[in-house]
């Protein structure tokens, strides 16, 4: 035999072996084992899980519901005495229930909506069935109280509220009341009926705010004056509406980057004197937001905040009910942005202090600030950490509760805790103290706090602590697993390593297939939703991650990674992100997989996809444009794929204003013709979030382009992944790019 032929016959048979390999993975077996996982991973098998403290009222009781072996136990526990009862007798309420609403009610099986528990009138109000009842649980007396209303549609929350429907506002001495007429501030003195005008500039295009303010003297009143602009709208066409047949035309408000924004202008109108107060606008020229104003309780000013068109300043603004002069509290300013969305703040009642939270030396931290001088008197936390909250603020004892996260440096820096300090910076102490991710409540009175804290690899533990010291008072649960467990349920990874510069700690997860072996190969599907405001690797516990545990079964290594450009590391960690929205962080999840395929070589860094939604759909299309050397193909859901297209808040704050060319070097349409990988693009036709047309404009520049992709458009769907359809379409997706064989009939498949 030549040396041809023997070279040819070696190629085959490592073709051979290799297709053999592949086609172990993505099989009719593995799907219907990953559509099994929702139900052999449910939650339903973790017993004494999901502990969700309820309150009673200012008293240290509280109740939670029990997932114990029979089913759903309502209990309540006495934090004085650190018993457990049970909230009622489940037997005897699910009989009343039963016998009431003529259905069948096991006493373990019950779920009700909106308890409230009134510990004077030993009484139980809940929803259930669709209708409130009320349950005696002295006399055992159960009355049905009504159907549940229907509640009333709420304004989407793109719709900037124009304040014209604000009601009439009574002064606090009860004389008179302010309302809005013609466009114009009015007062009506009650025991005449006597109306007198205040504004007297009040137009169509110039109006003021219905929301009017009296100061606590109810000598004066404040209202806005409002110029507004005509807004802009996105418009949805419902092909498939379910109540006729004909399409039907929608229409949404929908600010975007560099549109004309209103201007508010605070006025002061003397109630006696009919004086009017209209301030210089010279410190709030340039708005993107006016927040307030409201009276100071001395009612000699009124209190505003200003948030500069462009976020790199933001002031708190004071002006004078004497003379209408504004000065400044509180000036944030930073050369790419203020963080304002993240902004704690706190007017202390005794009108002279304020608590402030601000990122000015590169953390999150409080500071107290002076309202006499404007300035602050000095910073109350301080370290390479991050406060994520303030949950109290005891004024009388001048402690603050809060939490943070990156305190504790032997373990992940993303896991809250729970801590006190004092108004002067001393005297902190943590309260929860176990490693793991906390979420507490605290009692009405702060003596007490339940805590509940897990990691994505240890389950819930539940304890209720004294909240002075963090003390545990009594252990009220730890999940139980073991069903999970014995269904082949196995914790995912927490995985760490070093991002693009080399010494940053990149982290991340890495979930695997239950029936993982490490002889095999697997490709890598990265499951991305990064950049700005927070960050998104899980860090509690979950039996079933929707995104990554069915589709790891397939047979894939999946993963999900907290890069440069995300949030809580520090200032500079997510300022990556400023005009450069591209980035996603995705320089560093290189470097992480890499680090992660090192020391596992079935990590196959040669088959890597990546999928994600909204800034995930952007970033995951970002990164077969832009690192097409690394990821092999992309599924990108209802993306925001290029910043002009998106809405107003997001896109101005990370991507700045004006609109410049840092928004066209970002975009996927601009960019659309550096595809090489293989693309699938999902839009929801109703998508209220991100406008649908901006996955539609990607389309229209791949085709000019001549570019091969695929497109999946979900009739009457919002903002979605894909829902059902879509998540079947991107295993296949997966299977067939990454695994390279054909996936399986869908007929063959059970869901």
């Amino acid at each position: 035999m030549n040396n041809y032929l023997k070279s040819s016959f070696l190629l085959l048979g490592l073709a051979c072996s290799f297709s053999a390999e592949v086609l172990a993975q993505g099989t009719v077996e593995d799907y219907n084992r990953a559509y099994s996982l929702r139900q052999k991973y449910s939650a339903r098998n973790v017993l004494y899980s999901d502990v969700v403290p309820h309150w009673i009222n200012k008293s240290d009781a509280f109740w939670y519901i029990r997932n114990t072996e029979k089913g759903k136990e309502y209990v309540k526990v006495d934090a004085s005495d650190s018993k457990r009862i049970p909230l009622f007798n489940h037997e005897k309420l699910s009989a009343a229930l039963s016998e009431l609403s003529g259905k069948e009610v096991e006493p373990y099986a019950l779920s009700l909506n909106s308890v409230l528990f009134n510990e004077r009138q030993d009484t139980l109000r809940f929803i259930f069935d669709g209708k409130h009842w009320a349950y005696s649980l002295k006399k055992n007396r159960l009355i049905s109280e009504g159907n549940v209303k229907p509640a009333a549609p709420q304004p989407h929350w793109m719709v900037v509220d124009d304040e014209k429907n604000g009601s009439p506002v009574t002064s606090p001495d009860g004389k008179y009341v302010a309302f809005i007429k013609n466009d114009n501030v009015y007062v009506r003195e009650i025991s005449t009926g006597k109306e007198k005008q205040l504004s007297i500039d009040g137009t169509l295009s110039n109006y003021y705010s219905s929301y009017i303010q009296w100061s606590p003297d109810s000598k004066s009143v404040v209202s806005c004056r409002i110029r507004p602009i005509e807004k802009r709208y996105v418009y949805y066409v419902e092909s498939s509406p379910s109540d006729q047949l004909q399409p039907k035309l929608h229409k949404q408000e929908y600010a975007k980057p560099g549109d004309e924004l209103r201007f508010k202008v605070p006025c002061i109108f003397n109630v006696e004197t009919g004086k009017a107060l209209i301030p210089s606008t010279e410190l709030f020229s340039h708005q993107y937001e006016l927040l307030g104003p409201s009276w100071n309780d001395d009612s000699k000013a009124v209190t505003f905040e200003y948030n500069e068109r462009g976020h790199k300043v933001y002031r708190v603004l004071e002006m004078s009910a004497t003379d209408g002069s504004v000065r400044t509290l509180i000036e944030e300013k930073e050369e790419k942005y203020v963080n304002y969305p993240r902004i704690y703040r706190n007017y202390l009642s005794d009108g002279k202090r304020i608590i402030w939270s601000s990122e000015r030396d590169n953390y999150n931290h409080l500071y107290m600030y002076d309202r006499a001088t404007g300035k602050p008197t000095h910073q109350i936390t301080k370290g390479e950490w991050y406060v994520r909250g303030v949950q109290y603020v005891d004024e009388q004892n001048e402690v603050i509760y809060f939490s943070a996260n990156g305190m504790n440096k032997n373990e992940d820096p993303y896991l809250i805790h729970y801590y006190k300090i004092n108004f002067d910076g001393t005297g902190m102490v943590e309260l929860t103290p176990e490693e793991g991710m906390h979420k507490c409540w605290f009692s009405a009175d702060h003596k007490y706090l339940v805590d509940v804290y897990s990691k994505v690899d240890q389950a819930p533990v539940a304890v209720l602590r004294n909240a002075s010291n963090g003390k545990i008072c009594m252990n009220l649960e730890k999940a139980d697993i073991s069903a999970l467990v014995e269904n082949g349920w196995k914790a995912p990874e927490v995985f760490s390593a070093k991002g693009r510069d080399g010494k940053t700690d990149i982290w991340g997860v890495i979930y695997r297939p239950s029936n993982f072996d490490p002889s095999k190969k697997y490709p890598i599907v990265e499951y991305i939703y990064s950049g700005p405001g927070d960050q998104y690797v899980p860090k509690t516990f979950s039996s079933y991650n929707w995104w990554m545990t069915s589709l790891a079964e397939l047979g894939f290594i999946v993963v999900q990674v907290d890069g440069m450009t995300t949030s809580f590391r520090s200032k500079e960690f997510e300022e990556v992100c400023y005009k450069n929205l591209k980035d996603a962080g995705l320089p560093d999840h290189i470097a992480w997989i890499k680090a992660a395929a090192k020391k596992y070589p079935y990590m196959d860094i040669d088959r890597v996809g990546i999928f994600g939604c909204s800034a995930g759909g952007q970033e995951s299309t970002g990164a077969v444009l832009f690192h097409p050397e690394f990821y092999k193909a992309a599924y990108s859901a209802c993306g925001c794929h290029d910043n002009r297209m998106d809405k107003i808040w997001w896109n101005e704050l990370w991507m700045g204003y004006p609109v410049d060319e840092s928004y066209s070097a970002c975009s996927n349409v601009d960019n659309a013709h550096l595809l090489t990988r293989p693309l699938m693009l999902v839009v929801g036709e109703m998508d209220d979030n991100v406008d649908p047309a901006s996955t539609m404009q990607v389309v229209n520049a791949l085709i000019k382009a001549g570019k091969d992709f695929e497109l999946v458009v979900i009739p009457g769907a919002r903002h979605t992944m894909g829902d059902d359809f879509g998540e079947h379409k991107r295993y296949d997706f997966f299977v067939k790019h990454l695994m390279g064989v054909n996936p399986p009939s869908w007929d063959k498949i059970k869901k």
